[in-house]
């Protein structure tokens, strides 16, 4: 926009070494015209469209199960408590599914309350992502929360189709807040 304005006032230099950023996992542009998903929280205060029988119940330890969801449906499945904000795996095992609609599925992860990392593993449609895989796996799927931040989970290779994603953690006491999807 600055160099459009810049050329309009008659400037010689406004188009000369444009720069084009290049943004990697997370940081890409969204493909906003195959995104049929939006963003999920998963905290009581503004959880939609929860899929798991049992329902949601806040700030209590619950074991859950997980039904075939619906497109931009979720559930847990495991022992977790859910708080305002966030959901946290009380043992090792637990997990989320969600059915999505959208190129990129990023998910913000939180370590566990003592500190040590949780490690987890994601398919996608029942199988690992291979090259489907985002910036914070590897092709079989296999990843690790160290830090709270954005993951990015996966990456669609070729064509956006409707797909269901699961992560299963392998140790006990992630926090899972909210879904975004590119």
């Amino acid at each position: 926009m600055i160099q459009d304005l810049l050329a309009e006032a008659g400037s010689q230099e406004a188009r000369k070494n444009i720069v084009a950023p290049e943004a990697k996992g997370a940081q890409s542009a969204a493909d906003l015209n195959n995104l049929r998903s939006s963003e999920t929280y998963l905290g009581y205060k503004r959880a939609l469209n929860f899929a798991s029988p049992q329902g949601l119940r806040g700030d209590v330890a619950e074991e859950y199960t997980t039904a075939e969801p619906w497109l931009n449906g979720w559930g847990l499945s495991g022992n977790w408590t859910v708080g305002a904000e966030q959901a946290t795996l009380n043992r090792a095992g637990g997990g989320i599914t969600y059915r999505f609609s959208a190129r990129d599925l990023h998910l913000v992860l939180g370590k566990a309350a003592d500190g040590k990392p949780v490690r987890f593993q994601v398919k996608v449609d029942g199988k690992a992502p291979g090259e489907s895989h985002g910036m914070d796996i590897d092709a079989d799927g296999n990843g690790t929360v160290t830090v709270t931040r954005l993951y990015q989970l996966v990456r669609q290779a070729g064509g956006v189709e409707e797909r269901t994603f699961e992560i299963r953690f392998l140790d006990p006491g992630v926090e899972a807040f909210v879904f975004t999807f590119g």
